[in-house]
């Protein structure tokens, strides 16, 4: 079958098509005729060595942490048929490889139903960066009424942030450039911020005296804690830069706590069903175009994500 395949670390010119053995189901797995995977930051991060060597395993290192597709094999009792439209997690430091491949097997505790009337393109945007934001959100525990201010607001992980917290019943404070200014309200933002390095003055002032946490997806670490409250919380995406103060809590969000959360998966498919949630596809991609996908990422400015397709 054919993977995209990171032959070393580099550039986006590492990024190649590789051929790789279909793999098997076990017991209590599914096998996905992958229709789309997309490409996210931490599929960078791997290319370019920014994950290390990953243990154990050789390259090419197959990419990709979220997929949609079709059952194309099923074990006993997994409740799923061969012809299943799905969407899963996955993670690409095992053997077998992430998302990006013709075909992927996942226990069926990644997986869930897509909902008639969402594509799979557009699925296979929501399981790693919605899950993502659920596990912030989890984390963090706030209440109805409560301030969560967002950072890196029109990327994935902050669209789904904005509307989960408002979900939630929380007031949301969200940074945008001026060009973006307008997605962000449409996502349901209460109060729109300019973003940059004043970002965190700029959410004080708007709540008075600071946001109860901050989801800091655009990875600004300790520029981010003056918008936080003495005593508030800040969920990091990435490992937290620099040193907390004030008595705020930082928690570090890893998405991989929740590759076997199917129930929760579940929960978002039925939000995206009903138009609670949105579903942004920036640009899909031939999955033989990966190493383009990989330079339009890294130039930036790219709103929803980018998804491969095989």
């Amino acid at each position: 079958m054919r993977a995209v395949g990171i032959t070393r670390f580099g550039g986006p010119e590492v990024v190649e098509i590789v051929e790789r053995p279909v793999p098997e189901p076990g017991d209590g797995e599914v096998r996905i005729g992958v229709a789309a995977a997309t490409v996210n930051p931490t599929d960078l991060a791997l290319r370019s060595g920014g994950h290390g060597v990953l243990e154990g395993l050789e390259p090419p290192y197959v990419p990709g942490m979220e997929l949609a597709g079709v059952i194309d094999a099923a074990s006993a009792g997994t409740g799923y048929r061969p012809g299943d439209r799905v969407m899963a997690i996955v993670s690409p430091r095992t053997a077998r490889g992430g998302a990006q491949a013709e075909f992927v097997v996942v226990p069926a505790d990644s997986v869930t139903p897509v909902p008639d009337g969402i594509g799979l393109v557009e699925a296979a945007t929501l399981p790693m960066n919605g899950l993502t934001v659920v596990r912030a959100l989890d984390l963090l525990g706030l209440g109805p009424g409560q301030t969560l201010a967002v950072t890196g607001a029109a990327g994935a992980v902050g669209g789904y942030a904005i509307q989960l917290g408002k979900l939630a019943g929380l007031r949301v404070i969200a940074d945008a450039y001026p060009k973006d200014s307008e997605l962000i309200r449409r996502l349901g933002a209460d109060v729109v911020v300019p973003r940059g390095d004043e970002v965190a003055s700029a959410i004080r002032l708007a709540t008075g005296h600071g946001a109860d946490a901050l989801i800091d997806a655009a990875v600004m670490g300790d520029l981010v804690l003056a918008a936080v409250r003495d005593g508030g919380q800040v969920a990091a995406v990435r490992p937290f830069r620099g040193e907390t103060e004030r008595s705020i809590k930082v928690v570090l969000v890893l998405v991989r706590d929740y590759l076997h959360a199917a129930d929760k998966l579940a929960g978002l498919a039925r939000l995206a069903a009903a138009g609670r949630i949105t579903l942004r596809v920036a640009q899909a991609l031939p999955a033989a175009e990966a190493a383009q996908a990989h330079r339009l990422l890294e130039a930036g400015g790219v709103r929803g994500r980018l998804v491969l397709t095989f």
